[in-house]
C-alpha cells in the first residue's frame, strides 16, 4: 500500500483535527458543516476523505489507536508503561468526552471499530507485559482486565466540565492503579 500524497494526508489530518474540536465542543452529532467550517476546507473535501459521519468517527478512533500504539512502543521496557498508558486514556476522556462516549456505546461488532479495539488491546498488552515483567503489576492480570479498568475510567464522563472530568479521572486512576499493582507494592509507578 502506498502512502497518500503529503497534501492529501495534511487535509485528512486537518479534517480529523477539526472533527475532534467540533465533537468535543458540540457533541458527536454536531453538524458536519461545522467540521468543514472549522477545517477551512470544502464540503467535497470532507466527503472525499470521509463519506459519512461513521467514517469520520472511525478515522478519529484509528488516530487514537495510532497514538496508543506509538506510546506503547515508546514506553517499551518501562515498568510504568501501563500506568502512563492509562493516564493517556484518561486524558482522552477529559478532552474528548463525546468521542469516548461514542466509542464506549458503539456496536462492538462493527468491523472498523472492532479493528480499532483490537489495536488498542494489543498496545495495552505490550504495556502490561512490561509492567508484569518488572513486578509492577499483579501477575494474574490480563489485557481484558486492563480494558475493564480503562472502561472504569469512563466514569469521569460524569464531569460536566473539563476540570471536573480531569479531577474524576485522576481519582479513578489512583483507585484503579492500587488494584492493579503487585502485592506489597514491590515496585512503584
Amino acid at each position: 500500500m502506498t502512502s497518500p500524497r503529503p497534501d492529501v494526508a495534511a487535509r485528512r489530518a486537518q479534517l480529523l483535527d477539526a472533527a475532534a474540536h467540533v465533537f468535543a465542543e458540540h457533541g458527536i452529532t454536531a453538524p458536519l458543516d461545522l467540521v468543514v467550517e472549522h477545517a477551512g476546507l470544502g464540503r467535497a473535501t470532507l466527503y472525499r476523505h470521509f463519506p459519512d459521519r461513521t467514517a469520520l468517527v472511525a478515522g478519529l478512533m484509528a488516530r487514537t489507536a495510532d497514538a496508543l500504539e506509538a506510546r506503547a512502543s515508546q514506553l517499551r521496557g518501562r515498568g510504568d508503561a501501563l500506568h502512563l498508558m492509562l493516564r493517556q486514556i484518561a486524558d482522552g476522556i477529559v478532552h474528548s468526552p463525546a468521542l469516548v462516549d461514542y466509542w464506549r456505546g458503539a456496536n462492538r461488532d462493527e468491523p472498523e471499530l472492532a479493528t480499532q479495539r483490537q489495536r488498542v488491546l494489543a498496545a495495552l498488552q505490550l504495556a502490561l507485559d512490561d509492567a508484569m515483567a518488572q513486578g509492577v503489576c499483579r501477575a494474574d492480570l490480563t489485557a481484558q482486565d486492563v480494558t475493564l479498568a480503562a472502561g472504569m475510567l469512563g466514569a469521569a464522563l460524569r464531569g460536566r466540565t473539563q476540570a471536573e472530568r480531569a479531577r474524576l479521572a485522576e481519582r479513578a486512576i489512583a483507585l484503579l492503579w492500587h488494584g492493579l499493582q503487585a502485592p506489597e507494592g514491590t515496585a512503584s509507578c
